[in-house]
């Protein structure tokens, strides 16, 4: 020993001048070599490039001494004693400075490695000890760093080797096994291929055999268990220790609640849960009769760990519950062994324990998993009606539908859709990173050839000669017209003001005006010729601004007079004109809904005989007589209490005072409620609906309020699933009573008090069945889109006979996405007629309790066609009435209905100024029901019937936008109804607008799944969206015609500069568009070469970043311009790749509301929908003057603007990545927690668990909340 501290003792002195063995120097060659030659008492400098090493390392030189001379030893084959001293002092150090762990671990030190080699050579017992007890030293120190950097220097092959070798010693040491286990447990999690290297190692049944030969030696078990847990990371290493009997053995080991050994019974329910999650395991458990052992032990544990101590154990057994469960045997053993009873209950009692949240989750989880999958109760899943198709589809989801046999939506799928995938030997994937990146980006299109746009004529010329007609504006003379200058004027009929259609704004820049005028009739144009009926409704307008400052004295004095002067033409009496103040007036407080004046008295009021409705009605019978001659149309049932009024004086001395002064911003300009009924009279629906719906008929107008995102309140999810639980352990109490059936022509309304009431057989309603599950709850199930077994989303009905005061429930239970808004903040609409007759005639977002969840029931895979994810989803609020006996309707967002549109469009076409707007409203097609599909063309007149005033006109690009392709996605129609608005308005910006463009636009691409209430279909059951590469003309009329007009554009040269489809997005929040890139594309597969290969004109960013500066609401971060495989029938992909136009977009509204911007969390509304309908018209001036030939003789500071706005700057991070400017969108979209998965990851409590808060998203319950609140 004396020598060993002698040698001990120079090496330290000699390595306090002189670089030591082993340490890594640079060469000149940029390389690392050794220097062994170095010996002690030498005299030698460094040389330059070995100074900052050395430097580095002799701040601790006695480590770098010791390590030198271990270094030494090995290539000396010194004596074992020397070894054994010098490891010992290494270790010494490694215990007591943390300086000595960062100095063996750092970036450029050989210390690992030396330490590593001495491992693998030494014969010495205690030499290994030492090294062992060394290496766990630095990675129980460092976390996963330190555990990382023993892996890249080869430790887990070494330590596994050195496991092999110890094992063959009879009996094997145990210390050291101890050591080689827990430092084998450290470090495997961070290397990728420990499964395999374990297994090919043989060190699998080494570990398993020391448990079973040891099972009371709690020192040896402990670590060999945590080793075990992490050879199960690898699904062939699981399968492989359940045939050894490796589940048996730990059940062994798991028993009731005991004070003693409680870190083993942790570390052995870990290990379990993770063995089970392969079905072999998990299958082998349930035969054993495991399922009933472990809720009898978790029972015991609940019973007796009265201060939650053992928490950790208590959830490590919910785990392994968890795991076994995946499978259908799991659940079925779960469920004889009353475990759905056990589990409610004890998560019941551990409510009120903050700190046991986890759980309460946990368990809920479970219940969710095991509650017995049902069908529907409905005798089918396929639409309650039924439409002919001309054509039946060869093949796609439509053709499915027509050869399934009867009946086989009764089928419940009895698959194991919950389990995880188990990859067996022969399926084996080792690295799951390629896996995710390969799954990434398996949607995004990687063929060049299919991405470069390729302009097909698709059609000849003679056979698109069929859409000239819907083109005169290219060869009209214009020489019939009587012509005006350009500049705006005033235009005035019949001593009646004429006031512009007002531009919809969102917050300042309302217009502000006193009040409406009532306009006279306006004169026909000669390029409309559809407005007779439209011409004899007068219309509401408001005044411009610059007409305000000269007609506000006029209007203030004036107005009271002329609304009664055109009430008396109307053949009204004065007691009529009384009642009709009251209900639209009731004297308005300043913040009411700004627009509701006497303007809009005809638009607002009743007819007489609703009017006169008493309470001779008192179970709420239709009340609405017909309204017209033919077929007949009655309004929907109105509350007979009386007309609840908020002031009962008379009104009519102050009403004329009222109406001057009443600000108004945007009033409801275009809402004639008579034109409203004369055109639902011609709207031809699959069930032929008679009603309508109040909110139809009145109206809408913006709330005077702001809706905040709601802010969910914490646990809500699981009180639901809860109550939902309660249902199959507590039959007894549910009532389980139909009360609404569209399946049962004959179905009779209960007549209690106490029910409910529900319609939906109106425009666009959808509510198909409803059942009372207890005396407030009520189970809803939607209509499936016609010739469809699916697309269950948008929701449209009525509700009466409620009691205010009262909490009501709804849960909508056969919802189909996997996830929605409804988490995060957004509340569905209602719509009190009760408040209509106060003067309150708005939408307003209503509902607490609010959450999106999977639920129990499901449809067979055959009837879902082939679908993953065979589970229906719960929307489920709460509501409480505000007045009693009301009649108020409930939507999934703002209805736009296809009666509404053909009434705006008339409103439109009789209001505006033919001598200064061009304006044609065209039948583009007839849909397959008869409905026609409207198309619209607006662009300004030319400045006179010069020949030079008309080759302008005719050479003015075009710019063709159409909408409502979807029918659920309603917002797309309030963006298009700001659009057209602000088109029709005498704006000089609109001005400008339409003598930059001529707009072609289809405002309702798919009338048909409007009137009837579907989601996302047309009658013929498909989704047109995905139609635009091969519309068939008797399928999709629509589609193929909306094409034709595109390819006849391209055909005569007149290619559009934008094409942009309104569509909304239930999913993310904020507008914002998808466009089309190939070099954008090609990024996001990760092929960056051929990226930077790609040129391409960066303009299809400029419209995004200009709405991006100009729209409060429009999201640049969101946009995204990739084309995805799924995405190439979309009109969108195939308007840029076939017709040929750059600027092809897809622009999304949300559903929900913003989380930037000027309206972030704030819960969006038709206000700031027809605001960015105005803002992108606006965005399409400024790309003009951007894009422009003319303008490129401007100063080159205009120039500048574009280069800022677009931000085309690259940022190279590698020579061959070519990155974007900063707002480069993610392909995949985020979703803050999925309400459906069957992964999660063990979360560590904190030790301070009092203090144990859980996260937002880990509460909520969806089935993967815990690996998705730790993702990055």
């Amino acid at each position: 020993m004396r020598a060993g501290s002698a040698a001990a003792a120079s090496a330290a002195s000699a390595a306090s001048a002189l670089p030591a063995t082993g340490v890594c120097m640079k060469t000149p060659g940029g390389g690392r070599r050794g220097v062994p030659d170095a010996q002690p008492g030498a005299a030698a400098l460094p040389s330059p490039c070995q100074r900052p090493v050395l430097s580095r390392l002799t701040n601790n030189s006695r480590i770098v001494g010791l390590l030198a001379q271990l270094e030494k030893i090995n290539t000396e084959s010194t004596e074992s004693d020397t070894a054994r001293y010098v490891t010992s002092k290494i270790l010494h150090l490694a215990q007591s400075q943390e300086k000595t762990r960062r100095e063996m671990t750092a970036k450029g030190s050989t210390g690992m490695e030396v330490l590593l080699s001495t491992l693998e050579n030494t014969k010495d017992l205690q030499t290994t000890l030492n090294i062992l007890s060394i290496l766990v030293e630095l990675v129980s120190a460092g976390g996963g760093r330190r555990a990382s950097f023993l892996v890249t220097k080869g430790g887990s092959q070494i330590l596994l080797q050195l496991l092999v070798n110890a094992s063959k010693e009879s009996p094997p040491n145990e210390e050291l096994m101890v050591q080689i286990h827990s430092i084998l447990a450290k470090i495997g999690p961070k290397d990728k291929k420990f499964g395999v290297k374990a297994r090919i190692n043989g060190a699998l049944n080494i570990t398993l055999n020391l448990v079973k030969q040891n099972l009371q030696n709690h020192r040896l078990v402990l670590p060999c268990l945590q080793l075990l847990r992490v050879y199960s990371a690898n699904s062939v290493n699981s399968v492989s220790l359940g045939k050894n009997g490796v589940v048996e053995l730990l059940f062994k080991i798991i028993g009731p609640f005991s004070k003693k050994n409680s870190g083993l019974m942790k570390v052995a329910l870990d290990t379990l849960a993770a063995l089970l999650k392969s079905k072999t395991n998990a299958r082998r458990a349930v035969d054993r009769g495991y399922v009933q052992v472990l809720l009898t032990i978790y029972v015991d544990w609940h019973r007796h760990d009265n201060r939650h101590r053992n928490m950790l154990i208590r959830k490590g057994i919910l785990q392994s519950l968890k795991s076994v469960t995946n499978i259908k045997l799991g659940r079925k053993a779960f469920i004889d062994a009353n475990g759905m009873k056990i589990l409610y209950n004890t998560s019941q009692e551990c409510l009120a324990v903050r700190t046991l949240d986890p759980l309460v989750n946990t368990s809920s989880l479970i219940m969710r998993k095991c509650f017995p999958k049902n069908r529907l109760p409905l005798p089918t899943i396929k639409s309650s009606f039924h439409f002919q198709l001309p054509v039946i589809p060869v093949t796609g989801p439509v053709a499915q539908l027509y050869s399934l046999p009867p009946e086989v939506d009764d089928v419940v799928d009895e698959s194991d859709d919950n389990d995880d995938i188990d990859l067996e030997a022969e399926n084996e994937t080792e690295n799951e990173d390629e896996v995710d990146q390969n799954f990434k980006n398996d949607d995004i299109e990687t063929d060049i050839n299919k991405l470069k746009p390729q302009q097909e004529p698709g059609r000849t010329i003679e056979e698109l000669k069929m859409y000239e007609h819907l083109f005169p504006e290219l060869v009209d003379d214009f020489q019939d017209y009587d012509l005006i200058s350009k500049e705006p004027k005033p235009f005035v009929f019949e001593g009646k003001v004429r006031g512009p259609i007002v531009v919809p704004t969102a917050g300042e820049e309302a217009s502000g005006n006193p009040g409406n005028l009532n306009k006279g009739v306006v004169r026909k144009a000669n390029v409309s010729p559809k407005g007779d009926e439209g011409d004899r409704k007068p219309t509401c307008m408001d005044l411009a601004k610059e007409d305000r400052k000269d007609n506000d004295r006029t209007s203030q004095q004036q107005l009271g007079d002329q609304n009664r002067t055109i009430s008396s033409a109307q053949g009204l009496n004065n007691d009529i004109v009384k009642a009709l103040d009251r209900i639209t007036l009731q004297n308005i407080p300043s913040q009411t809904a700004p627009g509701f004046t006497a303007g809009a008295k005809k638009d607002y009021s009743l007819p007489l005989t609703v009017l006169t409705c008493t309470k001779a009605c008192p179970h709420m019978a239709t009340c609405g007589n017909v309204l017209f001659e033919g077929r007949t149309v009655q309004l929907g049932k109105l509350c007979c209490t009386g007309v609840e009024t908020e002031d009962d004086e008379d009104t009519e001395s102050t009403s004329s005072v009222e109406q001057g002064s009443v600000e108004v911003s945007d009033g409801p300009t275009l809402h004639d409620s008579d034109l409203y009924i004369e055109i639902v009279k011609s709207t031809k629906s699959v069930p032929e609906y008679s009603e309508v719906a109040y909110p139809d008929y009145f109206g809408h107008i913006p709330p005077p309020f702001k809706e905040p995102i709601l802010e969910r309140p914490y646990g809500v999810q699981r009180t639901k699933i809860a109550q939902d639980i309660e249902r199959l352990i507590h039959q007894s109490d549910i009532i389980d009573r139909v009360v609404y059936d569209l399946d049962s022509p004959n179905y009779t309304i209960p007549e209690e008090g106490d029910i409910l009431k529900f319609n939906s057989k109106f425009e666009s309603g959808n509510l198909r069945k409803v059942i009372q599950i207890r005396k407030n709850e009520y189970d809803l199930i939607l209509n499936s889109d016609i010739n469809s077994n699916h697309y269950h989303q948008w929701f449209y009905f009525e509700v009466s006979g409620m009691r205010p005061g009262v909490a009501y429930r709804f849960n909508i239970i056969n919802c189909e996405k996997s996830n929605s808004q409804f988490n995060y903040g957004m509340q569905p609409l209602m719509y009190s007629v009760q408040e209509a007759l106060n003067a309150r005639p708005w939408w307003i977002r209503v509902g607490t309790d609010i959450c999106y969840y999977k639920n129990h029931f499901s449809r067979s895979s055959v009837a879902a066609g082939g679908q993953k994810g065979k589970s229906y989803y719960t929307i489920t609020f709460t509501v409480s009435f505000p007045h009693k006996d009301d009649v108020c309707y409930f939507a999934y967002h703002y209805p736009y209905t296809y009666s509404t549109l053909q009434m705006h469009l008339q409103k439109l076409e009789s209001a505006h100024n033919p001598q200064q707007i061009y304006f044609r409203k065209d039948v583009l097609c007839e849909t397959l029901s008869g409905n026609t599909c409207p198309l619209v063309t607006i662009t300004a007149m030319p400045e006179s019937n010069y020949y030079e005033h008309i080759c302008q006109f005719r050479n003015r690009p075009y710019v063709f936008l159409s909408a409502r392709v979807h029918p659920g996605e309603t917002n797309a129609s309030w963006v298009m109804k700001g659009t057209l608005e602000y088109l029709m308005s005498n704006n000089p910006t609109a001005q400008s607008l339409r003598e930059s463009y001529i707009f072609k636009i289809v405002p309702m691409l798919n009338p048909d799944g409007v009137i009837n209430g579907n989601h996302r279909c047309s009658l013929s059951g498909e989704d047109l969206n995905r139609q635009w590469q091969s519309p068939n003309p008797d399928l999709h009329p629509t589609i193929y015609h909306a094409k034709g007009l595109l390819q006849y554009l391209a055909a005569v040269k007149h290619l559009p500069l934008v094409y942009c489809d309104y569509h909304g997005h239930s999913r993310k929040k904020n507008v914002f568009m998808y466009g089309c890139s190939i070099k954008e594309t090609v990024w996001h597969t990760n092929d960056n070469a051929t990226s930077c290969d790609i040129v391409e004109d960066a303009g299809y960013r400029t419209l995004p970043k200009i709405l991006s500066h100009i729209a409060p609401a429009f999201c640049m971060s969101s946009c995204s311009f990739v084309v995805e495989k799924s995405k190439e029938s979309t009109a969108r992909v195939v308007v840029w790749r076939e017709i040929g136009v750059q600027r092809s977009y897809t622009m999304e509204s949300t559903l929900c509301g913003c989380d930037q911007g000027k309206y972030k969390g704030l819960q969006i509304g038709t206000r700031e929908l027809e605001e960015m309908g105005a803002k992108f018209c606006v965005g399409l001036l400024r790309l003009k003057r951007l894009t422009s030939p003319l303008e490129y003789n401007l100063p080159s500071s205009l120039l500048d603007f574009e280069n800022d706005l677009i931000e085309s700057n690259c940022k190279v991070t590698s020579p061959t990545t070519y990155v974007l400017d900063e707002d480069e969108p993610r392909f995949l979209e985020e979703v803050d927690y999925s309400a459906e998965s069957n992964d999660d990851l063990d979360t560590e409590l904190a030790e301070n668990a009092g203090d144990y808060e859980p996260s937002a998203q880990e509460e909520v319950l969806s089935d993967s909340e815990l690996s998705r609140t730790y993702l990055p």
